[in-house]
């Protein structure tokens, strides 16, 4: 395996697997990676020349990664059609936090309300996964398995507009979520595990009222975090 620098940033590039499609997913993967752990910085250029020959592929599985990436909102492309990593806007994080705490209230409430055996066996089994990757202090699966475990709750909850723009919005604060594991060094304190037992086990109950509670007051303590978190010296290097 092969190591190429992008700028300040090294980023892996493995020999191209010959199956139709890998080569996109696996450059889509690393790339995502490096953008998830801030390795590659907001504003960092995407250039599908130099990731070609990084990668050794031709720049069509590279483009399609990049649409990808654009896709989940971690890249941007601009109007000279170059692409680069999409930017952190911390002075629109108040704005954002409002919305992603309604979106934990009302998907939760509604999950409590309409939720189905079917949705209580896919939420817990998220549940577990998310406590897993805490266990073994894994900052990105900790991001996926949260993400899947409150859009599964938002899909119990039975509103396409709701799970819709809550998945959109959990994707788009990946990176702000990263910043949250890392205030804790990884080292999840195991009360914001058994947040989410509280929660799925307030659906399980259809304690509408209670499920709102504690998902307000979940989000509440995230929101809390990070504004504590970016106050500090300790992202002063992060670009935004």
């Amino acid at each position: 395996m092969k190591t190429r620098d992008t700028g300040d940033t090294a980023v892996k590039a493995e020999k191209p697997d010959r199956t139709r499609g890998s080569g996109a997913q696996t450059v889509y993967q690393q790339l995502r990676q490096s953008i998830l752990e801030l390795a590659l910085e907001p504003g960092s250029p995407l250039d599908e020349v130099t990731l070609s020959e990084q990668f050794k592929m031709s720049r069509t599985p590279i483009r399609e990664a990049l649409v990808r990436l654009v896709a989940e909102g971690l890249a941007k492309t601009l109007p000279n059609r170059n692409t680069v990593v999409a930017t952190i806007d911390f002075a629109q994080l108040p704005t954002y936090f409002e919305a992603l705490t309604l979106m934990y209230r009302v998907t939760t409430r509604a999950a409590a309300i309409n939720r189905r055996v079917e949705h209580l066996v896919a939420i817990r089994s998220y549940e577990a996964a998310y406590a897993d990757a805490v266990e073994r202090r894994d900052a990105l699966d900790m991001i996926q398995a949260n993400r899947d475990f409150h859009v599964a709750i938002a899909e119990a909850g039975g509103n396409s507009y709701f799970t819709n723009l809550f998945a959109r919005l959990l994707d788009e604060g990946r990176r702000i979520l990263r910043i949250y594991y890392r205030s804790f060094d990884d080292r999840l304190p195991h009360q914001y595990v058994d947040d989410h037992s509280h929660m799925v086990a307030a659906i399980e109950a259809g304690d509408a009222e209670l499920a709102d509670k504690l998902a307000a007051t979940h989000a509440a303590q995230i929101v809390q975090q990070i504004q504590r978190y970016i106050a500090r010296d300790t992202v002063s290097n992060i670009a935004l």
